[in-house]
């Protein structure tokens, strides 16, 4: 297990020196820049899909989906995040008081 983690962060580090060497100008093109900018947003919303759809192997609708929902529907009405988050996690909490989600 130790040895995968070592063997990670050096493999990110790694990355991140050859990120250092590629000069600056291929970034400044339209489409490499507009290619970062998307795929930034594309993790994020791979990283959020995962997390709260997925258990193991499995897509499981529980609480967070409706959580889900409510925070994003703040966010779309510009919210402060702290209210955002509160409420979400307030609606999974009764969701699952309730029995209505796992």
């Amino acid at each position: 297990m130790w040895t995968a983690v070592l063997l990670a962060s050096i493999v990110c580090v790694a990355l991140k020196a050859i990120g250092y060497l590629i000069p600056a100008r291929l970034f400044d093109a339209p489409v490499p820049s507009r290619i970062t900018d998307l795929l930034t947003v594309a993790l994020l919303a791979a990283l959020v899909a995962v997390q709260s759809l997925g258990v193991g192997q499995q897509i499981v609708v529980d609480a967070r989906v409706p959580a889900l929902l409510v925070a994003a529907g703040l966010l779309l009405l510009r919210a402060p995040f702290l209210v955002v988050v509160v409420a979400a996690a307030v609606v999974a909490a009764l969701l699952r008081l309730w029995g209505w989600a796992a």
